[in-house]
Formats: C-alpha cells, structure tokens, sequence
C-alpha cells in the first residue's frame, strides 16, 4: 500500500499513547474504589464476560481513530473495479473455410452465436464494434452499445474468399484510433487483395508526435479477433500485432477448428485449411494478451464466457480514503451504540 501524505502516519502514535492513558485511568480508578468486605465476591458476581465486555469500546472506538488517521494519508491500493468507458473491437474471420461443419453445426454459425451471446452477456456501458475479415476487412459496425445492431451486423455476414487476419487487426486499430493513420481504403478495397508492406498502410502524420506505450497498458479497448485458417493475403498479422502492442491493445486471438488441417468443398471447389496457432499465439504474446482455442461449438461459447469476465473488469491503483474514513466512522458508531446499551453513557 502507498501513501500520498505519507507523513500523516506519525499520528497514528497517538494509538499507543491513548492506550497507556486507558490503562492508568483503569489503574486510577481501582485505586479509588470503595472497599469491599470480599473483592473476590464481587470479582465472581462480574464474571469473566463482564469484565471482559467493558473493554470493547474503547477498543472498537481505537480502531476507529486508527481507521481515520490512516484515511488522513491518503492510502492507494491495487483493488478490481468494473471496467469504465470500455471498446471491444471483434474482428471475425468470414473467409470461406468458415463453412466447415468440424464445429456443429458449422463454424461461422457457431461463431455467431458465441459472439451474439458474448455481446449479450457484456455490461450495457461496454461499446462493441465488429470487422468482418476475408481477402478484405470491412467494418461491419461501429462501436456502439446499441445491442441490436449488432447483432443485425453479425448476422449479416457473407462468406468470402481469402483469409487477411492481419487486415482484421488495422481495421480495429483504426476505428479505435482514427487519428494512427491507417489507410481504411487500402484495407478494406480490392488494394487488400494483395500483400502489402506495413508502410504503405499506416502512414503516422510527421507533425503528429506518437510514443509507443507498453503493450496491454491502454485499458480502454481490446480486440477480440476469431479466425479458422492461415493468412493468404494482406498484412502480415505480427506486424498489424506490433502496432497494436505499440499503442497498449491487447489483441486476443481464438482460434477455431482442427489444428491438423481439414479438406472442404464447396459448389465444385476444394480447398484445405488449417489453423496457424503458431502466429495466432505470436500476436496475442506480443500484445500482452491471450490464445484460446476452441474446436467445438461450447470450447467456443466458454472462450468468450472467459473473455467477457477479463475485459469488463480492471486492476486499478485507487486512492481509498473514502473506504477507511466509512469503516471509522462505523467503528466509533458502534462502540458509542454499545457504550450506551451496557452503561447508559457514551465511553
């Protein structure tokens, strides 16, 4: 624990002192005390419990002074608080390979529902935006906590082909961050379709100063992006990842279906797709964040179960005066309520 005004902690010797003050008045008064034929028969008529209950509040009414003397410096504590002002960005792979039925009943269905369930068990404070990624990312919605539209926005999706995870990436990044730089256009249009350096997208303004942050350190926003298969065009995903590591988003990434790999056809094509867990787990590394896999339609809904309890809570230095000046002051109230319960007298 931390201590804006550090130096109101010598008040707390006030503590020790009051109680040597206690302690001789107790001794005062036993030598002012009338005499007794037989102080032992009035010892047993008190009992140990009387004589043991006489002393609780001063005691509480202690714990009080040393509850408010400690709110007087001003303590800071690391406590979990619900995350305030809140964007998650779910970028979703709509890439052809997401008709696959390895996840029942297939894997963009099951993906939608996860999703539609995610966003309905999130705080209604939270915002979410969706980007839909093939060979091309689009945005699908902007952040907004309007709960319908997006799950119009996730039904909406149409399969395409290409898989351009890195794409899915900057496209959340510029809707969080509309002044980065980033060439929507590039992403989002036929220019996607083919690879592209990182500089030709993220263009940073030279009159704009930035100062990379440490990654996960931007506790306002977060990315959640699913995906089946491989990147087959597009920006490289561990270069869209640095980015993101740059600016403190942390970019959770969950893979879905085989690993090994699977062959699937569709209105006389084939192709094979297989799960890069490898990068997959590269850009939540290198973000601070985190890899889920799910192979099944429930891995899935449990992955965003667990998201949706990290991402609306926070660890957050608070100063928490207000907490120990409350218990003081509900410390005192109880010792006076006691005080006068027992002896008709406040202490």
């Amino acid at each position: 624990m931390v201590f804006l005004w550090p130096t109101f902690l010598w008040l707390l010797l006030i503590a020790p002192l009051l109680v040597l003050l206690y302690w001789w008045l107790l001794h005062r008064r036993k030598k002012a005390a009338l005499s007794y034929s037989s102080l032992a028969l009035v010892r047993e008529a008190m009992g140990p419990g009387q004589r043991l209950r006489r002393h609780i509040p001063p005691v509480l009414f202690l714990l009080a002074l040393v509850a408010l003397l400690l709110a007087a410096a001003r303590p800071l504590a690391v406590i979990t608080l619900p995350a305030q002002d809140q964007t998650i960005m779910l970028a979703m792979d709509v890439s052809g390979s997401m008709r696959a039925a390895d996840v029942e009943p297939d894997r963009i269905t099951a993906a939608q529902n996860a999703a539609k369930a995610f966003i309905a068990e999130l705080p209604r404070h939270v915002r979410v935006g969706i980007v839909a990624f093939a060979g091309s990312a689009q945005l699908a919605q902007l952040p907004t906590q309007s709960r319908e539209d997006l799950i119009k926005a996730i039904d909406s999706f149409q399969l395409q082909r290409g898989t351009a995870t890195g794409n899915g990436i900057m496209l959340s990044l510029a809707t969080l961050f509309p002044d980065a730089g980033i060439d929507i256009a590039a992403l989002g249009g036929r220019q996607a379709m083919r690879p592209r350096p990182i500089e030709e997208i993220g263009k940073q303004d030279p009159a704009k100063s930035f100062t990379p942050v440490a990654p996960g350190s931007y506790t306002s926003a977060a990315i959640i992006m699913l995906t089946d298969g491989q990147r087959t065009t597009g920006v490289d995903p561990l270069e869209a990842a640095k980015w993101a590591a740059d600016r403190g988003v942390r970019v959770y990434t969950v893979g879905v279906g085989t690993v090994q790999g699977e062959t699937i056809g569709f209105e006389g094509w084939s192709m094979r797709v297989r799960l890069d867990e490898e990068t997959l787990k590269a850009v939540a590394a290198r973000t601070n964040a985190e890899y889920f896999h799910a192979a099944t339609a429930e891995d899935l809904k449990k992955v965003y179960e667990t998201l949706s309890s990290r991402l609306t809570i926070e660890k957050k230095e608070t100063e928490i005066s207000s907490l120990l000046a409350l218990l003081g002051a509900a410390l005192a109230l109880l010792a006076a309520g006691l005080s006068v319960a027992w002896y008709g007298r406040i202490l």
